[in-house]
């Protein structure tokens, strides 16, 4: 089988993010960049799967030149290829173009399964993969937690939680599959397979060779301004008897708090 990967990298989720307050965007500077949590999810299964069925696993990502760093993260943890899509005109790429341009990838790349995250830890969006499966005419799944591929008959059956049970979703391949939390447990990169990344070659793609001009590279959304979330007030500790000190929690929840 030939199984790709989509990878997303976001910043850490222990950086500590400010709000520039010249433009009221984001400041990213100084940030250390990791591979989102959810596409780790579907990395380790698209390993999992070549493991089981045999096939080959393709990692791609779109951005600037620090995305290679995600990639070459992928090579260390198995996959057999990269592909690092970039173009000055995709610096700020929201949702839409990155599927766009994903889709034209990976139109040419004839995969049986393609496989990304459930949304990125960043923006928390949950678009591209959805996005990516309409550019592609492709079926779906999302938020899926167990995962089961027929090769010979070339199916598969994704689980996901649903509220109070699990759903089952049988669809033929290829398709599109977005990992949730619980998919798996995403392993490390070894020693190994960190000296055989340092052997392969991320190729590396524009948006020109996928037939893609720059002037339809056009953001469907706009971010206005960020703030962050206000400050919580200091917590509040009842000392005393329990007897006192219930009879007193109590009545701030009621009076003071007023949530009972």
């Amino acid at each position: 089988m030939k199984l790709a990967v989509c990878i997303r990298q976001v910043p850490s989720s222990e950086a500590r993010i400010t709000v520039s307050p010249q433009t009221n965007q984001v400041d990213l500077k100084g940030v250390d960049w990791v591979i989102s949590p959810y596409d780790e999810y579907a990395l380790e299964e698209a390993l999992r799967i070549r493991e089981r069925l045999g096939g080959t696993v393709l990692a791609v990502s779109l951005g600037p030149d620090r995305v290679r760093n995600a990639l070459k993260t992928a090579l260390a943890t198995g996959c057999d290829s990269a592909a690092h899509i970039s173009d000055p005109a995709l610096d700020g790429a929201d949702s839409y173009v990155t599927a766009q341009v994903l889709a034209a990838f990976l139109a040419r790349e004839q995969c049986d399964l393609i496989l990304c995250g459930q949304k990125g830890i960043d923006e928390d969006m949950g678009y591209v993969g959805i996005a990516l499966a309409e550019f592609l005419d492709l079926p779906h799944v999302s938020s899926v937690t167990k995962l089961e591929i027929g090769a010979e008959s070339r199916s598969a059956r994704a689980h996901r939680e649903i509220e109070g049970a699990t759903e089952v979703i049988e669809t033929s391949l290829p398709a599109v599959m977005m990992a949730q939390k619980g998919l798996n447990e995403p392993r490390y990169p070894s020693l190994r397979g960190m000296m055989l990344a340092g052997k392969k070659t991320i190729r590396a793609v524009t948006p020109a060779e996928l037939g893609i001009e720059s002037p339809s590279l056009l953001n469907r959304t706009r971010v206005m301004s960020a703030t962050l979330p206000p400050e919580r007030k200091a917590g509040r500790i009842i000392e005393g008897e329990p007897r006192e000190a219930v009879r007193e929690l109590v009545r701030a929840l009621r009076e003071d708090a007023k949530v009972i």
